[in-house]
C-alpha cells in the first residue's frame, strides 16, 4: 500500500484517490461547492482530463459512456440541488443500463445541513432507488476509504451507479489521510457443478438459443463467447441495444430481441427447447413484455447467467441459475468439453436466414430513405466506427439495418432515454480520436442535449452527427394513432434550422432532403476534421420501417389487428 499521510485539503485527497483509481477523465459542470476539487485537478491537468460540458445531463450521459466503452467508473462531477437533478438522468441510465459510473455532488456545507440551505437536497433520499449506493464523506481523513468502496461497488456485481456527496466545508477541511491501493474488481466464478449441468442441458437440446445482454462484458468474454458458438454451431441473439455483443456479420448470429423485433425471431424463441440467456435480466423489452419468455415460469427450458445475484430468480424460475461475471462464465465455456454432435445445424442456419432477410431496407414514403441510408453507412463505415442514438422510432432504422462488427461499437440507452446520443458520441471520440463516430438523434432528441455539440467543438471531437426531422416526437405521436387515432395533440414540433444551428456553434452543418444526395454530404462531413451536422429531412409518415401514421390510423379505426 503506498501511504501518504501528509496534510491535504479534502479536494487534494480526493483528486489523489482518483488518481489512483486510474481516473483519465472527469466530466463536469463548473460549481462553487467542489471548488477544493478543481483547484486540486489544475495541477493534474497531464494525468486527468477535465470536460467541461453546458449542462449536467450531458456531463451525467458522457461519464455513462465512458463507463460502458471502458468497463471502467465514469467520472462526473456536478453541483448540488439544479446540478443534481439534471444528472439524475444519466444515473437512471447507468443504473438501468448496468453501467459503472461515480457521481460526486458538492453539498452545502455541514453546519448549513438540515436547514433547506441555498440549493441542499438530501440525495440519499433523493438517490435512493436509483443507484448501488448513495453516500457522504463528511471527513476528509475518510475520503479514500469510501472512494475506494465506491469504485469497488460500481464494478462488481451487477455494476451500476455509485453517488457520492461532497460538503464543501469538507473538501477545504485538512486531514492526515492515507491513501489506498486501487479498486480491484470482483465478481463470481461458475462452478463445476454448474459447467457439468449446463453441458448436460445442451446435450439433450434440440432447439437451443443464446441470448446475451447486459453489462460487464470484456473483449477476451465476447472472444470466449463467440468460440463458444461457433464450436456448438449455436444460434445467438442479441437483447436490445447490445447487438454488439456478438459479430451481426458472423453465421451464427441471428437478430436482436428489442422492440420491433423481427417476427420470425420471436417465433423462434417461442419454439425453442433450450434459452441460455448470457448476461441479460430478460426484462420487458428483451421478452416482448414477458411473452416471448412467460413469467414466472418459462416454457422453455432455461439456463440464466447473470453477475448480480439479487437478479437470479427475482422474475424467472429458471432450470439453472448461474452467479458469474461475463469473462468468467465466456472461459469456463471456452474450455468446456465438447458437447454431443448438435442435431440443430438447420435450426441455426434457419435462424440465420431469417435475420439476413431482414437486412433488406423495405420502401418507405417520401424522398428520403432512412433504411437505404443506414445500408449505405453499413457497408461505408469501418468496421471499428462507433453509432450512437437516443430514444425514438428513427432508431429502429439503425439497429434494424446496421451491422455491428466490433466490441463497443454500439452506445444506447436501454432505458430508452431521449438526448443521450450526442454527448455519448463525445465521450467516444475523446477515448479514440482514430475512429469514426456517427450519432443518430431524432429532432427531439438533439435538441435534448444539443448544446453538447459546444463541448464537441470546444474539445475537437469531430463527431458526425445526424439528425432526422420529421417535426414531431414521433414514438409518441404512433402511440397516439394507436390508441386515440386522428386525436393528435402534444407531439408536434416547431424545430430550428439545425443546419444553422450547428454552424453557429463552430461545427460543420447540410440539409439532406434527398436519399441520393446523402452519400456526398456524408463524405463532406467526414473530410471536415471537424464536428459535423446533417439534418435529414424525412416524412413525417414514414413512422417505421414497416408501417405509416395512416396505415396505422386505418388499422385501428377498421378493427384490423394485423
Amino acid at each position: 500500500m503506498n501511504e501518504t499521510f501528509n496534510e491535504r485539503c479534502g479536494g487534494r485527497i480526493l483528486v489523489d484517490t482518483l488518481k489512483i483509481n486510474g481516473c483519465d477523465i472527469v466530466f463536469s459542470v463548473p460549481g462553487e461547492s467542489y471548488l477544493p476539487v478543481l483547484d486540486a485537478l489544475f495541477d493534474e491537468q497531464e494525468a486527468i482530463r477535465l470536460i467541461v460540458c453546458r449542462q449536467e445531463g450531458g456531463a451525467a450521459y458522457m461519464a455513462e459512456a465512458y463507463g460502458k466503452l471502458t468497463g471502467r467508473p465514469g467520472i462526473c462531477f456536478v453541483t448540488r440541488g439544479p446540478g443534481a437533478t439534471n444528472a439524475s438522468v444519466g444515473i437512471h441510465t447507468a443504473f438501468q443500463d448496468s453501467t459503472p459510473m461515480i457521481l460526486f455532488i458538492g453539498q452545502v456545507g455541514s453546519g448549513m445541513a438540515d436547514r433547506e440551505a441555498f440549493q441542499e437536497i438530501d440525495f440519499r433520499r433523493m438517490f435512493g432507488q436509483m443507484a448501488k449506493w448513495v453516500g457522504q464523506i463528511d471527513h476528509p481523513d475518510r475520503i479514500p476509504e469510501m472512494v475506494s468502496r465506491a469504485f469497488h461497488l460500481a464494478v462488481s456485481g451487477r455494476p451500476g451507479p455509485v453517488v457520492l456527496a461532497l460538503p464543501e466545508d469538507m473538501l477545504a477541511a485538512t486531514a492526515a489521510a492515507g491513501d489506498v491501493t486501487a479498486y480491484r474488481r470482483v465478481q463470481a466464478h461458475p462452478g463445476k457443478a454448474d459447467i457439468a449441468k449446463l453441458h448436460e442441458m445442451l446435450d439433450n437440446a434440440e432447439r437451443p438459443v443464446m441470448i446475451l445482454g447486459g453489462a460487464d462484458w470484456s473483449l477476451a468474454a465476447r472472444n470466449d463467447i463467440m468460440a463458444f458458438a461457433e464450436a456448438g454451431n449455436l444460434p445467438a441473439a442479441c437483447t436490445f441495444r447490445r447487438q454488439d455483443l456478438f459479430d451481426n456479420r458472423h453465421p451464427n448470429y441471428i437478430g436482436d430481441l428489442g422492440f420491433g423485433v423481427n417476427p420470425a425471431l420471436a417465433d423462434r424463441i417461442k419454439q425453442a427447447d433450450l434459452l441460455l440467456a448470457v448476461g441479460p435480466r430478460l426484462g420487458e423489452v428483451t421478452t416482448s413484455g414477458y411473452t416471448l419468455i412467460e413469467a414466472p415460469r418459462p416454457k422453455q427450458q432455461l439456463i440464466h447467467v447473470h453477475p448480480g445475484s439479487e437478479e437470479l430468480g427475482r422474475v424467472y424460475q429458471a432450470d439453472l441459475l448461474i452467479n458469474s461475471g461475463m469473462p468468467e462464465f465466456a472461459a469456463a465455456l471456452r474450455e468446456m468439453a465438447p458437447f454431443g454432435a448438435p442435431t440443430w445445424s438447420a435450426w441455426t442456419e434457419s435462424a440465420r436466414n431469417d435475420y439476413l432477410l431482414t437486412l433488406q431496407p423495405q420502401p418507405v414514403t417520401g424522398n428520403l430513405d432512412l433504411g437505404r441510408i443506414v445500408a449505405f453507412l453499413r457497408g461505408r463505415l469501418p468496421q471499428t466506427a462507433i453509432l450512437t442514438n437516443c430514444a425514438g422510432n428513427y432508431a429502429t432504422w439503425v439497429h434494424r439495418y446496421y451491422q455491428y462488427s466490433g466490441f463497443r461499437t454500439q452506445l444506447a440507452p436501454t432505458n430508452g432515454s431521449m438526448g443521450y446520443g450526442l454527448p455519448a458520441a463525445v465521450t467516444a471520440k475523446l477515448l479514440h480520436p482514430e475512429r469514426t463516430v456517427v450519432c443518430f438523434a431524432g429532432d427531439g432528441c438533439f435538441l435534448m442535449n444539443g448544446q453538447e455539440l459546444a463541448t464537441a467543438v470546444q474539445y475537437d471531437a469531430a463527431i458526425i452527427v445526424i439528425v432526422i426531422n420529421n417535426g414531431m416526437y414521433g414514438t409518441i405521436r404512433m402511440h397516439q394513432e394507436r390508441r386515440f387515432p386522428g386525436r393528435v395533440i402534444g407531439s408536434g414540433l416547431q424545430n430550428p434550422d439545425f443546419c444553422a444551428l450547428a454552424q453557429a456553434y463552430g461545427a460543420s452543418g447540410e440539409i439532406v432532403t434527398a436519399t441520393s444526395d446523402f452519400e456526398a454530404a456524408f463524405e463532406r462531413a467526414v473530410v471536415s476534421n471537424r464536428p459535423a451536422l446533417l439534418e435529414l429531412r424525412t416524412d413525417p409518415e414514414a413512422i417505421t420501417p414497416r408501417t405509416t401514421l395512416t396505415a396505422i390510423r386505418t388499422r385501428v379505426r377498421t378493427g384490423d389487428s394485423k
